[in-house]
């Protein structure tokens, strides 16, 4: 029968296989959009930015030099 468990050397391997290319494993711990804090917050500096005339001015900017193709 197949294991659904991953084996841990295959992981530490692969580690290895990436060190050995000049790489380094970091751990990056990020906001979480999804949190409702989060968007409370987002919701609240974005009104701040849109009642700042210097602000809106270069958010306009921004989004006319931008390449928002992707």
């Amino acid at each position: 029968m197949h294991s659904t468990s991953q084996d841990p050397d295959k992981f530490r391997r692969y580690r290895e296989r990436l060190k050995a290319k000049g790489l380094r494993q970091i751990h990056l711990w990020v906001p979480d959009t999804a949190n409702p804090r989060f968007q409370q917050e987002l919701r609240r500096q974005l009104a701040l930015v849109e009642a700042s005339r210097e602000d809106r001015e270069t958010l306009d900017f921004i989004e006319a030099a931008a390449d928002w193709s992707d």
